[in-house]
């Protein structure tokens, strides 16, 4: 969470307190040394060298510092700074809970349980916690085995890039970069290959939304090259030839790209907090997501739902209703989609990074009362 941990570190600077940010360094990494040995030298770093460093210096510090862990996947060195004021921040839980054999389609080695295992055994020994939402802080009570002193929920704040802007130009603007026009719209999604984007639920839905209406407007892929499985899928479509995958794109070229959008497709199984929901009705977008915590906490009343995909359902059902919500977006009157595209920037004004980091600094005072 090296972007986060930067977001508070300047956000308190600005705000006049003193900020020191302590991460591993890559002493031993450096060496010129094979692939293999290169990986373990690195858990050197951070494990060994970085641990011991650690435990000196918060060994001598004054009672007046806050140690501040930005993720709870940090959980490893939390029995550190236990015993002093600190505050954990809780991003979710899905590896955990994937560890546990909890997430059935993401099933987790050896390796992985245990990592996950030591991470809850650490963080599990602090008191005070900040969540990223309801959700996160529900879960993180859920699986403590004890009551924290501090447990509060805050959202972050929004990338402020993202703002509503022209669409036309936005089409045109991304249409350069992609190589091909897209002036009449497009269903976009954003995000990586992990099991909870739902990559192929995608590709279902579209495949099923063309099936049952006449619109050709293209599906874009925005995020990670997909993995051959989704390649599989989407090379198996009748139209293979509108489906597009984009990646490396700037935030600038993101942002286009939600300005853009006919409508925003976000069918996540889970997620930690499901950040692109909001950025894309910041940048105007109407969106389809999963009725299900935290993306319907995110779309609150501003997002059209579909049901979660679960183990159990037959896919092709599932994405045959899921295109149903979709169909009724893109053939929504231009009255109702600027409802819809009003209350979106409504919605979103909960997120908003001024605000943020005063309230992470209130929740932080409470530690010293």
């Amino acid at each position: 969470m090296p972007r986060f941990a930067n977001y508070l570190s300047q956000g308190m600077t600005d705000l006049g307190y003193e900020v020191e940010v302590w991460r591993p360094k890559p002493y031993l990494y450096k060496l010129p040394v094979p692939g293999i040995l290169k990986k373990w030298l690195g858990y050197i770093d951070q494990y060994v060298i970085f641990s011991f460093g650690l435990f000196l210096r918060t060994l001598f510090e004054g009672e007046q510092k806050l140690y501040v862990l930005s993720d709870q996947a940090l959980g490893f060195w939390a029995p550190f700074v236990a015993g002093k004021a600190h505050v954990v921040h809780c991003h979710d839980f899905l590896a955990f809970k994937s560890a546990k054999g909890e997430i059935s389609v993401n099933p987790v080695g050896f390796t992985g349980r245990l990592y996950q295992k030591l991470i809850f055994k650490g963080f599990s020994q602090a008191d005070n916690f900040i969540s990223v939402s309801k959700n996160t802080k529900y879960e993180l009570e859920e699986i403590l085995n004890k009551q924290p002193k501090i447990s509060e929920y805050v959202y972050n704040g929004l990338n402020p890039i993202f703002i509503i802007g022209n669409r036309a130009k936005a089409r045109e603007d991304l249409g350069k970069q992609i190589g091909r026009s897209i002036k009449d719209g497009y269903i976009l999604h954003v995000g990586g290959n992990q099991f909870y984007k739902n990559r192929i639920g995608v590709i279902k839905i579209y495949d099923a939304l063309r099936d049952r209406s006449e619109t050709h407007i293209p599906l874009i892929l925005i995020g990670t090259p997909p993995t051959p499985p989704v390649l599989e899928h989407s090379g198996a479509s009748k139209y293979k030839d509108d489906i597009l995958f984009c990646s490396g794109l700037s935030d600038e070229m993101v942002k286009f790209a939600y300005q853009g959008a006919s409508l925003f497709l976000f069918p996540s199984l889970a997620e930690g907090f499901g950040w692109p929901i909001a950025e894309a009705m910041a940048c105007g977008s109407p969106v389809i997501t999963t009725d299900e915590a935290p993306m319907n906490e995110v779309g609150g009343d501003a997002a059209v739902y579909v049901t979660n995909l679960k183990p159990t359902d037959n896919l092709e059902q599932w994405a045959k209703v899921a295109s149903k919500k979709v169909k009724a977006v893109i053939e929504m009157e231009e009255k109702e989609l600027q409802e819809v595209i009003q209350n979106g920037l409504e919605n979103v004004k909960r997120f908003d990074s001024q605000k943020t980091i005063p309230i992470y600094l209130k929740a932080y005072n409470q530690k010293y009362g």
